[in-house]
């Protein structure tokens, strides 16, 4: 089925009672600026929505196709926090074990006592690394992880908490890459996408590099002065840019970038694949699968941290890895919905409650907090319900 707007190209199937969503997701491109994006929506194992439409690029001539990826940033977070929970169901880890246990090294600079726990819950006080790091470090994970390993926390781990942008990535890497002798990107393909049939890749394999969308607007890294900075905006800008590429800056399009595995930042999907993760874990994770053990879910998805946020400056709610909805950026109105935004405006997430899952894909930068685009198919979504 073709759905036609001013000159936009979108495709895709909704089941009767859904066309809300359809409306919604072709009023992004004709009022809300959305260039190229894909939508999916299952309820209790159904899609119900499976749209795509716009284009992979920004000059408009490569049109989405049905099974086009886009990296979708911190989606990978909760597909990140999913493989850990998974591996505590499985007795290789545990929540409240120290991170040491596992990672000799990252007892040092007064981590010792820094559980599993708190370091998925953006409590570790590791959100950046002080020292400037050279272009292209990003890149290398063993001289990341034993930065971090040997870093001091920047508060007092347990005492707050501050959104790990991109650290969260290579500490919860590096903790499974401990605990299994496997990288992240090698057990998110042999154990949870390659199973449920999921695009969904943290390093994209380079026979699949054809069909990524370009991705639009992310801009450059600022200049790295920090010399009349205090500690605090310190800590911020490099949370974001120590590397400069740490978030993408200068590098996103590149298949250097594309390739490597940056958990916290460069998942690329498909919004089917995000959907397909995301409806495995209905049922506290047995609808259809057995992906993750239902009491690792329940724990890893419950509050840990609530209220102001040292990085975001803004509330924020977690789980161990997963956002939880909030009064302040809500996923529907259920109060178990648990998932995880991506900078420009993609989402990934579970409504236990009303068996949703949800996927969107954009190559368009948007909004980080408030974001008109998916806060309009979120709204259409629950409407139809």
């Amino acid at each position: 089925m073709r759905v036609t707007g001013p000159s936009v190209p979108i495709r895709g199937t909704v089941e009767p009672g859904f066309e809300a969503v359809r409306s919604a997701f072709t009023e992004n491109f004709t009022s809300r600026g959305e260039i190229g994006a894909a939508l999916c929506i299952m309820v209790d194992g159904k899609v119900v929505a499976d749209l795509w439409g716009g284009w992979r690029d920004g000059g408009r001539q490569h049109p989405w196709r049905r099974d086009t990826l886009v990296n979708v940033f911190s989606v990978g977070k909760a597909v990140t926090a999913l493989c850990v929970a998974r591996l505590v169901g499985q007795g290789h880890l545990a929540f409240d074990q120290p991170v040491s246990a596992v990672w000799p090294e990252f007892a040092a600079g007064g981590k010792a006592r820094v559980t599993l726990r708190q370091l998925l819950s953006h409590q570790a006080g590791l959100p950046a690394l002080r020292a400037v790091l050279p272009e292209g470090t990003v890149f290398d994970w063993k001289r990341m992880c034993s930065a971090l390993a040997a870093h001091e926390p920047w508060w007092e781990p347990g005492t707050a908490h501050g959104y790990h942008v991109n650290t969260f990535g290579f500490l919860a890497g590096e903790v499974v890459r401990r605990a299994t002798g496997q990288t992240l990107g090698t057990l998110v393909r042999e154990q949870i996408a390659g199973p449920l049939d999921a695009d969904f890749f943290i390093g994209v394999p380079r026979r699949e590099l054809p069909r990524i969308a370009e991705f639009i607007g992310l801009g450059d890294a600022p200049p790295r002065g920090t010399e009349d900075l205090t500690e605090d905006q310190v800590m911020e800008l490099h949370a974001y840019f120590n590397p400069p590429e740490l978030s993408g800056a200068g590098v996103i399009n590149t298949t250097r970038w594309r390739t490597a595995e940056l958990p916290s930042t460069n998942g690329h999907a498909t919004a089917r694949g995000i959907a397909r993760i995301f409806a495995a874990l209905l049922k506290g994770g047995r609808h259809g699968s057995n992906v993750v053990a239902p009491a690792a879910l329940a724990d890893a998805t419950s509050e840990q941290v609530y209220g102001e946020d040292l990085i975001l400056h803004r509330p924020s709610r977690f789980g161990i890895g997963f956002q939880l909805t909030q009064a302040e950026r809500m996923l529907g109105p259920n109060p178990r919905t648990f998932g995880h935004f991506g900078a420009g405006g993609s989402l990934g997430f579970c409504d236990p409650d009303a068996g949703v899952a949800f996927g969107y894909a954009i190559n368009t930068m948007g909004p980080r907090w408030q974001n008109p685009r998916n806060r309009a198919l979120i709204d259409a979504c629950y409407g139809c319900l």
